[in-house]
């Protein structure tokens, strides 16, 4: 009996399988590839070893921007005291030459002297001062400016060297033209009549 329940066994079985449609697929463990799953680790290895040298050259790269700003303030700041030292050196050879001129003219009066050598030297000495002033500011952390604040001060200095080159220029040539016009005057009034 045991027998033939397991021939009828077999044969249903049989028969079940047989009949089954042949879509039908087995169940069961999956199965990996363990070649393609090696080769995946790998590749993941490779993407952080790609990324952290990524990292690296952001970080080198930032670092070098710093650099290239450092330098170039630092430029700029050489250019505006270039030009500051510039502004300077036309003042001085204005008043070195042109005073001279204007104060060896007879046409200037004894009293007019003074005043114009002071208003000269005034003019000098707050171009002195203003260097000495940038001098310190440059050379020295104890006003414990910022770059920026630092390049703020020499540009309001920067602007006032041109202002003190313009008034110099101005006052020069204002007083050659009250000599032209004294020239003038004297000319007319020593002029030899021939009526």
């Amino acid at each position: 009996m045991k027998i033939e329940i397991k021939k009828i066994l077999l044969t249903t079985s049989l028969i079940l399988a047989l009949s089954m449609p042949s879509c039908a697929t087995a169940q069961g463990i999956p199965v990996y590839d363990n070649v393609n799953f090696i080769s995946f680790v790998k590749q993941l290895l490779e993407a952080g070893k790609q990324t952290a040298n990524i990292i690296k050259t952001v970080k080198f790269l930032k670092k070098q921007k710093e650099n290239i700003e450092k330098v170039s303030a630092a430029i700029e700041k050489l250019k505006a005291v270039q030009e500051l030292i510039r502004n300077n050196k036309r003042l001085y050879d204005t008043v070195q030459g042109d005073l001279r001129d204007i104060l060896n003219s007879p046409h200037i009066r004894a009293d007019e002297v003074e005043r114009i050598s002071t208003s000269f030297n005034a003019i000098l000495d707050q171009a002195t001062e203003d260097l000495e002033f940038i001098n310190e500011i440059l050379s020295s952390d104890h006003l414990k400016l910022t770059d920026g604040e630092r390049m703020r001060a020499i540009r309001a200095h920067q602007q006032e060297s041109k202002g003190m080159v313009t008034e110099i220029e101005r006052k020069t040539e204002r007083y050659r033209d009250i000599i032209a016009f004294r020239e003038m005057q004297d000319k007319i009034n020593n002029r030899k009549t021939n009526y």
